[in-house]
């Protein structure tokens, strides 16, 4: 029998699947990689956040390096197919957000590393 104090979502053939772990959905977003800079989005700190409601659904808010950054219509597609493909995910909205404004202190020790900057 299914606890009823577990929320989880149904697929087309009638299972049950819980919604994802905050880990998850970070692992997601870490499978998106900026095609000029050899980092994924996560670690380049262009994730803001990251909001998932217990019926499936997500909310990413996600920044780009500037402006006009020339992936910024496919980085967030990607980000929002990458959450997708997760199970017990029923919807994922990406929202642009330029305030605070990125900037190179918002990188993990990791990314730094990985672009000689330090």
């Amino acid at each position: 029998m299914n606890d009823p104090s577990t929320v989880s979502t149904w697929t087309p053939s009638g299972e049950q699947v819980a919604p994802p772990t905050e880990d998850m959905l970070i692992a997601a977003c870490a499978t998106v990689y900026d095609p000029e800079i050899p980092v994924n989005v996560y670690e380049l700190g262009l994730i803001y956040a990251i909001e998932s409601s217990d019926d499936g659904h997500v909310k990413v808010e996600m920044s780009l390096t500037a402006p006009g950054c020339p992936s910024a219509q496919e980085l967030p597609v990607q980000v929002r197919e990458a959450i997708m493909a997760l199970p017990g995910v029923a919807s994922c909205d990406v929202e642009v957000v330029w305030e605070p404004a990125w900037d190179p202190s918002r990188m993990s020790e990791d990314a730094r590393l990985a672009l000689n900057m330090f």
